[in-house]
């Protein structure tokens, strides 16, 4: 696991990020024209009696370092869904995360289930690139987006893409409620430390009207965890290091399926 010294701050990875966005602007009319065409893709389901489990993709990470650096995204994600996953969320950073923008447009025409790009999402181009790969719905992190979050919402909205709106803090639901998400999700890692504390994403998913669909983030690394956070309030939960490292994943992901979801606890 990477020491503190080691792992790249989030100033650090955005720093990288923009100079990533800033190579598709020479790409943005062929961008455009693809996201324009793209056809529908699947929507994410409303709650239902379950938990459900939001499987993914994932070589690597700043906090955790190798977790599966032969991971093939196709077979991994089909493997999630006959496990039982509700969804896919691909990790498309390269340079921290070993994902691509490819490994997202694999993945979305292999499963009959939503797929989620998950990244900095910093700019329009980057949502127009994920349409165009077949994603059904982009993370928006609230933490990042301090003063473009409800306008990016929008062009997602305009793209025919879902959004779910990442917190940190009771201090961003305001704004992320805001952004009219279609989930708001509530990350257990702090992005500055990386530290995991599930008692503060308890506390948080607690707080979040009953009507807002919640997905507990980071974290989750057995079935127990899932319970946990189902009886603080989760609709769903994104489980990415302890499944995507293990060699028979079908088995991981439905080892943590069936939680049943306690509704009606929050307000």
């Amino acid at each position: 696991m990477p020491t503190n010294q080691s792992r790249p701050t989030l100033d650090a990875i955005l720093a990288v990020t923009r100079a990533r966005v800033a190579t598709l602007q020479a790409c943005a009319p062929e961008l455009e024209r693809r996201a324009a065409a793209a056809p529908p893709v699947w929507l994410f389901q409303e709650p239902t009696g379950n938990v459900g489990l939001i499987a993914e993709v994932k070589r690597r990470s700043p906090s955790q370092g190798a977790i599966r650096a032969d991971l093939n995204p196709v077979q991994h994600a089909q493997a999630y869904v006959r496990g039982g996953a509700v969804a896919v969320s691909v990790l498309t950073d390269e340079a921290h995360f070993g994902g691509s923008v490819q490994d997202l447009e694999r993945v979305a025409a292999a499963v009959q289930v939503p797929v989620l790009r998950k990244d900095f999402i910093l700019d329009e181009l980057q949502i127009m690139e994920a349409r165009a790969a077949g994603a059904s719905a982009i993370l928006l992190i609230a933490r990042v987006l301090t003063d473009r979050l409800a306008a990016l919402a929008h062009a997602a909205r305009k793209w025919r893409l879902q959004t779910l709106i990442e917190i940190h803090t009771l201090a961003e639901l305001e704004r992320a409620l805001a952004a009219a998400p279609d989930a708001v999700g509530v990350n257990a890692r702090d992005l500055s430390t990386f530290e995991v504390d599930l008692r503060q994403a308890e506390a948080v998913i607690a707080r979040i009207p009953g009507d807002v669909a919640v997905v507990a983030e980071s974290g989750v690394e057995n079935r127990a965890d899932v319970e946990r956070l189902a009886a603080a309030g989760a609709d769903f939960v994104l489980v990415g290091t302890s499944v995507a490292r293990e060699k028979d994943p079908e088995a991981a992901v439905r080892a943590l399926i069936g939680v049943k979801r306690e509704s009606g606890i929050r307000r």
